[in-house]
């Protein structure tokens, strides 16, 4: 008599389709810190060893602040958002540094931290620790949820595939952003009823531009006797570059930065018109803030009467800052590259116009650039402006550069997209060396630079770093900056105190970080180190540092400058 076979369901652990889903959402690597939550997906990670499983590769980063620097680092040279996993709530907490600059920055991330197990006794996964009750919080996520787009708890292992496309649908939704996801350890460990993997959702991309607003634009540019495009962010995307430049070059309209954080327009291209938008801010009859959080300091410059203001990005209202109030006569949700590729349609050539135009700014940017120049040339000590202008000149103009702070990108010829970036709005410093490797992970070609204060530098939690350089084999160069000061912290105080008590010792009160250590031993046990004091001695040991690199070791070049 035959007798029918009723199927056993097959069951998995939530952490093997947590892990898969990560890979199926296009996720490469899973950047980790790990503790007593890791165990379920250390034992997924060696079960899909076993039978081949294509998961994300996982790396360990002893930081949790250099990990999320890292997967920043990987999204900005590909595009492709990544992975963190931390130890619960004391992992969470050494993110939210770096996870506020992805936030400001508006770099997609998926933070994944563990929890303390739900269950006392009994369960597979269960508390087993005398931790487990002590790192439990009653809202563990409200530390970093106003850095995160998103937040949730995984509460069941059935949800798991739905979670994590959920989270990677909102965190690569316009404007983009980190988001945050809790994994308790013994819901991880759970066996699931939904063993499979879901579709990734796609996300929300910013829309056109409306018609009529590109046409108010169109006519205001076209009319304008002294506009200015003032932007930080606009080089993010290659094609918003050559669309700016050529925009630029075709109408004759000044392209000016205010603390760059990607190319948005070659340095020697005609209209550049450098890193101090005030002048042409104060005097301009129609300034487009492109992908700029902050366009001018209020309290130093602002537009004349009558100047029409365009704001125009994927947030251009920056709806998350709780206080900006630049004035707008139109505000533009909508791709960069978009508007740009609009406008260029849209507008007319007025040659008379635009002959004026170039009469104009051809002189004034020319001396501003010979001024520019003279204040980088080699003097009796170090300078960050000549250090600046050396490093452009060796690297080339495909080099990689991550600036926390002290490049003056000013004196730092770069002329593609894709080849400087600076530290977030949000200032969380630690993040340039993390961000340099995450780069050079996605990108082995290419030679990598990161470039920091003495400060920057220990807050990088540089063994961290160095340790994933060797460990990993992402081999960069770490060019420290070193005047044994937070020059912020120095600036801000003789900016605001210039006649007083604290001006006597220079602004070095709380901003004095000497004696400083002997930064160029920290390279790693098979890099190269060195210290600089003499502007004879900068280039030589700047193409050693470089060899070191190019044969596939790290290097750091400590660089005493004068100020």
């Amino acid at each position: 008599m035959h007798h029918a076979h009723t199927q056993t369901p097959v069951m998995v652990e939530a952490a093997d389709i947590l892990l898969r889903q990560l890979r199926r959402q296009g996720i490469d690597f899973l950047f980790a810190n790990g503790g007593t939550d890791f165990p379920p997906i250390v034992e997924a990670y060696s079960r899909a060893e076993n039978d081949g499983t294509d998961l994300p590769r996982p790396m360990v980063v002893p930081h949790e602040n250099a990990a999320v620097a890292m997967a920043h680092g990987v999204w900005l040279a590909t595009g492709r958002m990544q992975a963190v996993m931390v130890h619960v709530n004391v992992g969470t907490a050494n993110t939210i540094n770096a996870v506020m600059d992805a936030s400001r920055e508006q770099v997609p991330l998926l933070v994944l931290a563990g929890r303390s197990p739900f269950s006392e006794k009994g369960r597979h996964g269960t508390r087993t620790r005398y931790i487990h009750w002590a790192q439990e919080m009653f809202d563990q996520a409200g530390m970093i949820r106003e850095a995160v787009k998103w937040d949730y708890e995984l509460h069941l292992p059935e949800q798991t595939a739905d979670v994590v496309a959920r989270a990677c649908e909102v965190a690569e939704s316009t404007p983009k952003g980190p988001v945050y996801l809790t994994l308790p350890r013994d819901v991880l460990a759970a066996p699931s009823i939904e063993p499979d993997t879901v579709p990734p959702r796609p996300p929300v991309r910013a829309g056109a531009p409306h018609a009529e607003h590109v046409a108010a634009m169109s006519e205001a540019l076209s009319a304008a006797e002294r506009p200015v495009i003032v932007t930080a962010n606009a080089g993010r995307s290659a094609l918003a570059f050559e669309l700016l430049s050529t925009l630029a070059e075709r109408h004759a309209i000044p392209v000016a930065n205010l603390h760059q954080r990607f190319v948005s327009i070659a340095s020697d291209h005609p209209m550049n018109a450098g890193h101090d938008p005030a002048p042409h801010v104060r005097e301009a009859d129609v300034v487009v803030v492109l992908d700029c959080d902050v366009p001018w300091i209020p309290n130093f410059t602002n537009p004349p009467e009558g100047c029409k203001v365009f704001h125009v990005g994927e947030d251009p209202v920056f709806a998350r800052y709780p206080m900006r109030s630049f004035p707008s006569d139109i505000s533009i949700a909508a791709e960069p590259a978009m508007v740009l590729s609009a406008l260029l349609e849209a507008m007319v050539p007025d040659e008379a116009m635009i002959s004026k135009r170039r009469e104009r700014l051809t002189p004034k940017i020319a001396a501003s650039r010979k001024a520019l120049a003279a204040k980088a040339e080699p003097k009796d000590a170090l300078t960050p402006e000549y250090v600046s202008r050396v490093i452009g000149e060796l690297a080339g103009p495909e080099a990689v550069i991550v600036n926390e702070y002290p490049l003056r990108v000013e004196h730092c010829e770069r002329t593609l997209p894709g080849t400087y970036y600076g530290l977030s709005p949000a200032g969380g410093l630690g993040w340039g060396l993390g961000a340099a490797l995450g780069i050079k992970l996605a990108s082995p070609e290419k030679t990598v630079i990161a470039t920091l204060g003495d400060g920057a530098y220990i807050f990088a939690n540089p063994t961290a770093c160095h340790w994933a350089a060797e460990a990993h084999g992402i081999p960069v160069l770490t060019i420290i900056f070193n005047n044994a000061l937070h020059g912020a912290v120095r600036n801000a105080t003789m900016a605001m105190y210039p006649q007083g008590a604290a001006a006597k010792s220079a602004g070095r009160m709380l901003a004095d970080l000497s004696p400083s250590p002997a930064f160029e031993c920290l390279a790693g046990a098979e890099g190269h180190g060195e210290r600089v004091e003499t502007v004879d001695g900068l280039k030589p040991a700047l193409e050693r540092a470089l060899a070191a690199v190019a044969e596939g070791r790290q290097a750091l070049v400590n660089v005493v400058v004068d100020y």
